[in-house]
């Protein structure tokens, strides 16, 4: 028998202990301490599972961008591998929790190889577990990363001139977007695009990126020589680490090595206001894109499957 309860107090930050697995342990401390911390989760959105005798099986946890009241997806979901019905239980309760909130869908991210902080081991089993309970994949994606070197970074692209949000304001990003997801290698824009249209899903993903933390000048549409825009860069924050963000380049302008410069452009800017690691990622449709992190000194540190379930 498996009963999902919020965690109490004195099972917050720890939440499910594994023996003999300190850094696991830690890894799991740490990360729902800063959840809490920065209002990515709330103390009534960690739930986790218990049995019969009071045990704690599993967990999962609610999570949001700051200053959000609506879950946008769940972590820290641990259950034991050969009990699916513990699952099962976990996300089925999640899932209620976050559309009483007012949640219409609820997400999830699979990442290989197993690191810090979630471990997420065996991720062929999860996934499993996640189809299911109503949750399907919806992105194969790569994950990139760089320590930002204390020497000099790559020059800027001397065919390139830059201007920013702060100057042009958000229409010609609006615009530039729209002109890129009408033919984006990227299966989960393309599904906004199949959903809403390009014009609208542009406007929805100049929304979401704007959410993270960023400056208007950081953000930069760059123009080729002819006076055309050729790439647009929104580098930006999230609650854990400086990150690309959306990078991108007008079809009239691919073929002639804009991707790596976008990319170096973008790290630039973050390398400026203090970075130390920055991370990317790119569908692994993308070739091109994964071969620009690559060539702007980015490491494939992991694979991430995203999933997705409807409540």
């Amino acid at each position: 028998m498996t009963f999902v309860r919020p965690a109490r107090p004195d099972e917050l930050p720890a939440l499910i202990e594994h023996p003999g697995d300190p850094e696991r342990n830690a890894a799991t401390r740490a990360y729902l301490t800063q959840l809490l911390d920065s209002a990515c989760t709330r103390p009534e959105w960690c739930l986790v599972a218990e049995d019969g005798d009071g045990r704690l099986t599993g967990s999962v946890v609610l999570w949001t961008i700051p200053g959000h009241e609506v879950p946008l997806a769940l972590v820290l979901f641990e259950a034991p591998e050969d009990a699916p019905e513990t699952a099962a239980a976990l996300l089925d309760a999640a899932a209620a929790k976050a559309g009483e909130l007012g949640a219409k869908e609820l997400e999830h991210v699979v990442d290989s190889p197993a690191q810090a902080p979630q471990f997420q081991r065996n991720p062929e089993r999860r996934g499993e577990l996640l189809r299911a309970s109503g949750f399907a994949a919806i992105r194969d994606g790569r994950r990139f990363s760089l320590q930002v070197p204390t020497g000099a970074l790559p020059a800027d692209d001397p065919r390139l001139t830059f201007r920013s949000l702060a100057e042009l304001g958000p229409e010609p990003f609006v615009a530039v977007l729209a002109e890129l997801l009408a033919d984006t290698a990227d299966a989960r824009l393309a599904a906004d695009v199949q959903e809403h249209g390009a014009r609208r899903a542009a406007e929805l993903l100049f929304e979401e990126t704007a959410e993270l933390k960023h400056e208007p000048t950081w953000w930069e549409l760059g123009y080729d020589a002819d006076g055309t825009v050729a790439v647009i860069s929104l580098p930006a924050e999230n609650p854990s680490v400086p990150v690309i963000g959306f990078v991108g380049v007008a079809p009239a302008h691919r073929g002639k090595g804009y991707a790596t410069s976008v990319v170096i452009r973008g790290t630039r800017v973050l390398a400026a206001a203090g970075a130390t690691e920055i991370r990317g990622d790119c569908d692994a449709a993308n070739v091109a894109m994964a071969k620009a992190f690559e060539r702007a000194g980015y490491v494939n540190f992991a694979d991430r499957l995203e999933f997705a379930r409807a409540l």
